[in-house]
């Protein structure tokens, strides 16, 4: 007789699967159907006016907790749900990133920052292989690490309720295979811009372009 504890934990890992699998780019558009105003608004925008520069870059929707990862020609390469910021704020806490290095980071500190980033690849302390947002603050995008927790956060990855992937002390938490297939090839290889849009704030508070667009 199949162990019910043991389908639940494969449907839970499956589930999560399936929310990290890319999209195809035999359909680089398909994303338009599924983003949220605010997402299509700037993805229109920095398609359009190429802000990226030529770039590879990714747009954040935190309200959503998804991430679109683009190559350098706009093209999608993927999306993902993520983990972010337990603490909801738009801002960067002054000194977190000196706080990150000990180890410690105050509940109320642990926000994942609004704004355009202008991203390169790194390596943590542990050596592993992130894509640094912004360096000073320790704001990275990086996959889902082992431990006693990564049970628990893989599960929230596969939920539908956002508010249940705000987890992160801050940083852009993805699919282990997701950051291997798309993160790592796309925006790990080089410089790459990060769009991470606001929670609290209005869209064009953050990015100011938009007001022409």
């Amino acid at each position: 007789m199949l162990d019910f504890r043991r389908w639940l934990r494969s449907a839970a890992v499956c589930t999560a699967w399936m929310a990290a699998t890319p999209l195809a780019l035999a359909a680089p558009d398909t994303w338009k159907m599924a983003v949220s105003r605010d997402a299509g608004s700037v993805l229109e925008w920095v398609r359009g006016s190429r802000d990226a520069g030529g770039s590879p870059f990714a747009v954040v929707d935190k309200r959503a907790a998804r991430i679109y990862v683009f190559d350098a020609a706009g093209r999608l390469a993927g999306q993902s749900a993520v983990l972010l910021g337990s603490a909801p704020g738009d801002h960067t806490v002054p000194g977190v990133g000196l706080r990150a290095q000990t180890g410690h980071v105050p509940p109320q500190e642990r926000t994942t920052p609004a704004g355009r980033f202008e991203a390169s690849p790194g390596v943590n302390t542990s050596g592993e292989h992130v894509v640094w947002v912004d360096y000073e603050s320790a704001f990275a995008i990086h996959r889902l690490r082992p431990g006693f927790s990564f049970k628990a956060r893989a599960d929230r990855l596969g939920n539908d309720v956002v508010q249940d992937r705000r987890v992160s002390w801050g940083c852009v938490v993805v699919p282990e295979a997701f950051y291997l297939k798309v993160v790592e090839p796309v925006l790990g290889r080089s410089r790459s811009i990060v769009y991470v849009l606001p929670e609290s704030r209005p869209l064009r508070a953050v990015f100011n372009d938009l007001e022409s667009n």
